[in-house]
């Protein structure tokens, strides 16, 4: 990991008046770039050749006298791909436009994290030494964290043979790479029915199988609760609520159920690719059940990772039938689903700052803050 001190030194030769705020450009961007340019923000996008239009034309940023009145893109870098902007050249160029990049998952997901946590000197804004937690096949994944503070996580099955009530098995997709291979069974029965059709499709593989997480299925509502911590003031903020459209999830749950047991072999199985996000918003007797486990989680950060979390992370949870919360799963940085919120801001953000507060605006509200207040340093990583 490359050691923070290293990162404040390249800070300090930035111009803090012309600060640039950048990100791959995928994933959440634009509402990171459209909270960069409500505060004021020049924006930079970092695109791959064939998925650049969305931000070099139909979102690109016009200006009168410097003012923001269209779009919300200043800048476009196209590579040919994502992970070009590890080169060092392109490094430097970031670094030379005072650039503070706000890590994605489209970033940790198309460049390697070895080379983010030890090669990549740009100033982040962030938990650089967090970014590893998201991955399930490391030993100190987000699940450990979790056992090892006794924050809810759905029970885990180690053998699939234990399998005796519905449960859900995790994995990669074989063919599209960042998606998911997930499947639910109720009895190692079907376990095996279903993953062998899955083999014989080509969707997943023997070794990525071998690696699943097996755990019980929370059956309720999906709740991913969009967070920001502060290290400038020390609180933390549930901004808002998002759950996701997956494909062919949501597909097959609007067929009747005489019509599901009828599809052939091949479409009987749903995929769970994210194809888009909705906003929600909770009964508000809940919501110091989900500020609690906000809390706890930061708490953890700070205990086991050094200067702990920074800025926005997700926990994503189910709700079962007697209201209580399990997380399933956690993004130490900002959530995928945060678009929904851009331009109109979140629900609880709004309320807590009166003005539109969507999680890319609250992260440029915090390095606006913290370059005012010259605390930069307590910032990135």
């Amino acid at each position: 990991m490359i050691e923070r001190s290293r990162i404040w030194d390249i800070l300090e030769n930035y111009d803090v008046e012309n600060i640039k705020i950048g990100a791959v450009a995928s994933h959440s961007a634009l509402d990171t770039f459209d909270g960069a340019a409500d505060e004021g923000f020049r924006t930079l996008a970092v695109c791959q050749k064939g998925r650049e239009k969305t931000y070099t034309h139909y979102f690109k940023a016009r200006r009168r006298d410097g003012i923001v009145w269209k779009g919300c893109v200043d800048e476009a870098w196209v590579f040919d791909k994502f992970n070009e902007i590890l080169l060092e050249k392109n490094q430097e160029r970031l670094i030379k436009e005072n650039v503070i990049f706000i890590p994605n998952r489209s970033f940790t997901s198309y460049c390697k994290l070895d080379e983010i946590e030890e090669n990549f000197h740009v100033p982040m804004f962030g938990s650089r030494n967090l970014l590893r937690t998201e991955e399930r096949t490391e030993e100190k994944d987000y699940y450990w964290l979790l056992e090892k503070e006794g924050l809810p996580f759905p029970e885990k099955i180690d053998d699939p043979r234990n399998i005796e009530e519905l449960s859900i098995v995790k994995l990669h997709h074989a063919v599209k790479k960042l998606e998911r291979g997930f499947f639910t069974c109720s009895s190692y029965d079907e376990y095996r029915k279903k993953s062998e059709q899955l083999l014989k499709q080509g969707v997943i593989t023997e070794e990525d199988l071998k690696k699943a997480r097996i755990e019980r299925y929370i059956i309720g509502p999906v709740f991913n609760f969009d967070f920001f911590y502060s290290p400038i003031t020390k609180e933390l903020e549930l901004l808002g609520i998002d759950w996701r459209f997956e494909t062919s999830l949501d597909g097959h749950v609007r067929l009747p159920a005489q019509q599901q047991l009828s599809l052939p072999e091949k479409q009987q199985i749903p995929e769970y690719t994210v194809c888009g996000h909705n906003s929600a918003t909770l009964r508000e007797s809940q919501l110091e059940k989900v500020f609690e486990l906000g809390e706890r989680y930061v708490e953890a950060t700070k205990k086991h990772y050094d200067y702990g979390i920074i800025g926005p992370f997700c926990l994503q949870t189910c709700v079962d039938k007697d209201l209580r919360f399990y997380i399933y799963d956690v993004a130490p940085r900002i959530g995928g689903g945060t678009n929904v919120h851009m331009s109109v801001g979140h629900p609880y953000g709004n309320t807590l700052w009166r003005r539109r507060v969507s999680t890319g605006r609250r992260i440029a509200m915090e390095i606006k803050m913290a370059a005012e207040e010259g605390k930069l340093k307590e910032i990135v990583s």
